[in-house]
C-alpha cells in the first residue's frame, strides 16, 4: 500500500520548525557526504513558456529517497486559472525501493524552501535582526517571511511587489495576523530594503529587485526567487560587498542567475563564493563573524530538501493516522 498525503494533510503534519530542523540536517549530510543529489533535469516547454524539472536525492543518514516532478509554468493564471507552480513527491524507501507515499509537491516545496531560508538565517543575520524587507507577495513570500520568524526576534516588516496593491494588502493583512507583528507594504523597493536587517527576495525577477547602495551594513539577504542563468534578484553590487553563501556550488554555478552573471562579466570570481550552507552547519566554517558585514544565502532549491522533509510527513502522518492508503 501506498500512502498518499494532500495538501491538507501535509498541513497538518509540516509546521515551519519541523521543515528548518529537518532541512539543516539534510544539509549537515550534504556536507559530510552522505548524501547523493544529482543535478535536477528539466525539460522546457518553450511555446508555453513553462518548464518541468526532475529532482532525485537520497540521504543516507536519514534513510530518506525521494523524486518530486515540478512544472512551473509562467501563464497559467491568466490562461487557464490555475496555478503557476504544480508539484508531486514520490517517497522512496532505499531499503527496498518500494514506494512508500505519493504526496503534494507545491505545500511541500514552499515549506522545505521556507525551511532552508531559515536554516541560512540562523547561521548569517545578525541575532538581534528585528526589521525583515520582503520584495514579493507570493507563496513562497509567505513561507520566507514564516521563517524567519521562527529563527530571529522579528518585530516588523515591510512588503512591496509588482502585484495590484489590493493583493499587497491582503497579504500583509494576512501575514500581520499570523505571525502576530506589524506587516506594511511600503511605496517602494527602496524603502522596503533600505532600513532592513533580513532581506528576502522572492519574485520571477529577470532583473534586480534592489540595489546594493540601499542597503546598510550587517544586512543578511536570503535570494531565493531566481532558478535560472538569466535571472538575477540580487545585483552585482550587493554580491561583489557580501560574505556568498550558497546551497550546492555546483548547482548555483550552473543554475542561479544571481552569482553566473556577475561572474561572466568578471566582477567576482568562483573563489568569492565563501561556502556551501551545509559547511556552516556541521562548522566547517564560521557563519557570520562581525555586526557589519553583510551576508548573501543564495539558494537554488536540492532535492535534498524534498527528501528530508517528505520523510518527515510521512512519518508524522503514519504516527497521527493522517493520508490515504492506496493501491496500484
Amino acid at each position: 500500500m501506498v500512502l498518499f498525503l494532500s495538501r491538507s494533510d501535509l498541513e497538518s503534519v509540516l509546521t515551519m520548525s519541523d521543515a528548518i530542523n529537518v532541512v539543516e540536517h539534510a544539509f549537515a549530510e550534504f556536507s559530510r557526504r552522505t548524501a547523493k543529489a544529482p543535478l535536477r533535469v528539466p525539460i522546457e516547454v518553450e511555446k508555453e513558456e513553462g518548464i518541468v524539472l526532475f529532482m532525485p536525492a537520497y540521504l543516507e543518514q536519514m534513510e530518506a529517497m525521494s523524486c518530486k516532478v515540478v512544472s512551473v509554468f509562467k501563464n497559467n493564471p491568466q490562461l487557464y486559472n490555475l496555478p503557476t507552480i504544480h508539484a508531486a513527491v514520490l517517497l522512496i524507501d532505499p531499503k527496498t525501493g518500494q514506494i512508500l507515499s505519493i504526496m503534494d509537491g507545491g505545500y511541500l516545496t514552499a515549506m522545505r524552501t521556507g525551511g532552508v531560508s531559515g536554516v541560512a538565517t540562523k547561521y548569517l543575520a545578525r541575532e538581534k535582526a528585528k526589521k525583515v524587507g520582503l520584495i514579493g507577495t507570493g507563496v513562497q513570500a509567505e513561507k520566507q517571511l514564516w521563517a524567519v520568524c521562527e529563527v530571529r526576534p522579528i518585530e516588523k516588516a515591510k512588503i512591496y511587489s509588482i502585484d495590484p496593491i489590493e493583493r499587497q494588502e491582503a497579504f500583509a493583512k494576512q501575514m500581520s495576523e499570523k505571525l502576530n507583528i506589524p506587516v506594511n507594504v511600503a511605496t517602494s523597493n527602496k524603502e522596503t530594503v533600505e532600513d532592513a536587517d533580513i532581506i528576502l527576495t522572492a519574485t520571477w525577477s529577470k532583473t534586480p529587485t534592489f540595489s546594493g547602495d540601499w542597503i546598510k551594513p550587517g544586512t543578511h539577504i536570503n535570494g531565493i526567487g531566481s532558478y535560472t542563468p538569466q535571472m538575477q534578484e540580487v545585483d552585482v553590487a550587493t554580491v561583489k560587498k557580501a560574505k556568498v553563501v550558497v546551497d550546492s556550488f555546483e548547482a548555483s554555478f550552473s543554475e542561479a542567475g544571481d552569482l553566473i552573471i556577475p561572474l561572466e562579466n568578471g566582477a567576482i570570481t568562483k573563489e568569492h563564493i565563501y561556502a556551501e550552507l551545509g559547511d556552516l552547519v556541521i562548522g566547517k566554517k564560521p557563519g557570520r563573524t562581525s555586526e557589519d558585514e553583510i551576508t548573501f544565502f543564495k539558494s537554488v532549491g536540492m532535492a535534498i530538501q524534498d527528501a528530508s522533509a517528505a520523510k518527515h510527513a510521512y512519518l508524522a502522518a503514519k504516527k497521527k493516522n493522517i493520508g490515504t492508503e492506496i493501491s496500484f
